[in-house]
C-alpha cells in the first residue's frame, strides 16, 4: 500500500476501532497494522474521518478499554487527526443513516459512519466492524486485520 495523494489510494475514512488500536499500541496484531494505515493516510493527506468518530474516540480513550489516557492526551491525538478533513454529522447525514440503516440491515451508528464516509470523499472505509469488502454508497469497507 502507497500512501501518496496520487492515484494509487483513494481519500480513505477510518473508524473509531482502529484510531483506538493505533494509539493504544497494545494489541501485537491490530495495534502496528493501524499505527502504519493511520500514520500513513495522515501524511499522505488522506485520512477522512467524522464528528461522531472523535466523539466516541475520547469517549473510548479516557473511559473505556484496557489503556485509559488523560483527557489532554487524548485531545492531543485527535488535535493531530483533524489535520485532515473531518464530516460533521447534520440533520441531512442523519436523515441518510436513517434509511440506509433500514435498507442495508445495518445499525443506525454504522450507517452514520458509512453516510459520513461517503459525504467526506472517501472511496474506502477502514473499519473491524463492518463487513469486509462489501461496497456501500460507493465505499468499499475494507478491515485492515484481515489476513
Amino acid at each position: 500500500m502507497t500512501f501518496t495523494n496520487g492515484d494509487s489510494l483513494p481519500p480513505c475514512f477510518v473508524d473509531t476501532n482502529i484510531l483506538v488500536y493505533a494509539y493504544a499500541g497494545d494489541d501485537p496484531k491490530r495495534s502496528p497494522a493501524a499505527q502504519h494505515l493511520v500514520e500513513g493516510l495522515t501524511r499522505a493527506g488522506l485520512l477522512r474521518t467524522s464528528t461522531q468518530v472523535l466523539q466516541e474516540l475520547f469517549a473510548t480513550l479516557t473511559r473505556k478499554g484496557g489503556r485509559r489516557v488523560t483527557e489532554q492526551e487524548a485531545l492531543n491525538y485527535m488535535d493531530g487527526l483533524v489535520r485532515n478533513p473531518v464530516t460533521a454529522l447534520d440533520y441531512p447525514i442523519i436523515r441518510e443513516a436513517g434509511l440506509l440503516s433500514h435498507a442495508h440491515s445495518l445499525s443506525f451508528w454504522d450507517s452514520l459512519i458509512v453516510v459520513a464516509a461517503a459525504r467526506s470523499g472517501a472511496r474506502r472505509l477502514y473499519s473491524e466492524d463492518l463487513q469486509h469488502g462489501r461496497k456501500i454508497l460507493g465505499v468499499e469497507i475494507v478491515n485492515p486485520f484481515r489476513d
